[in-house]
């Protein structure tokens, strides 16, 4: 049901998830964000079909596992019926499949439950900075659209030698969805080896796009721990 409509700058949110509870940890998150208010809830994917219909969000936050419709269907769906509302998949999924399916569909972000608000503010100021980048802007040049697309543009103009664009995407959406992995887990999780994929990381870690922290153990070297940003 509807929350509230927020002032005519607020951009408004669907939230989608089955649990009550933490449907509402979510809301609560969304409207402690700066611009955001909550335009309403549903808990299955039919509900979110029609809620998308009826309360012309500006964005959704979806979860993939659902009681009738997994979160990736409905997200089909609505590109099937040609509606480009901003969806932010919401998941403890991590598998691989799940992510890249959520990406072809058109997912603007995907970030793994259970998470921090700061985390889901980080993701709602990116979409708000992608939706602005092109108001007002008749014949965008290549910096606007780059502000649309910016997490697959820093990946891929700035790569260095023997790095290939498609694997950047994998392994930087495989670092998103784990939420944090290290390089033997990121390189299991991609199919390449581990040497390789460490490259990756240690690239989009001096692009911003990954921070690393140790992790001390009882005896031999610390592991490097990568998280995306």
């Amino acid at each position: 049901m509807p929350e509230r409509d927020g002032g005519p700058e607020d951009l408004r949110v669907l939230v989608v998830d089955d649990d009550f509870m933490v449907a509402s940890i979510h809301a609560r998150f969304v409207e402690r964000a700066p611009g955001f208010v909550v335009a309403g809830r549903a808990a299955t994917g039919a509900e979110a079909l029609e809620a998308v219909e009826r309360l012309r969000p500006d964005l959704v936050l979806l979860d993939v596992h659902l009681p009738d419709l997994s979160g990736i269907e409905v997200l089909r769906r609505l590109r099937g019926r040609g509606d480009d509302v901003g969806v932010i998949v919401v998941t403890a999924a991590r598998e691989v499949d799940t992510v890249r399916a959520a990406a072809a569909a058109g997912a603007a972000h995907y970030l793994v439950k259970p998470f921090e608000h700061e985390d889901l503010l980080a993701r709602l100021e990116a979409f708000r900075a992608a939706q602005a980048a092109l108001q007002g802007v008749v014949a965008p040049d290549q910096e606007h659209i780059d502000a649309v697309f910016a997490p697959i543009g820093r990946a891929r103009t700035v790569l260095p030698k023997g790095l290939s664009p498609e694997t950047a995407d994998a392994v930087l959406a495989a670092l998103g969805a784990a939420g944090e992995l290290s390089a033997t887990e990121a390189a299991e999780a991609v199919g390449i080896s581990r040497v390789s994929c460490r490259r990756y990381l240690e690239h989009f870690v001096d692009q911003g796009n990954a921070t690393v922290r140790l992790r001390y153990g009882g005896t031999g070297r610390p592991e490097r721990r990568y998280r995306a940003t």
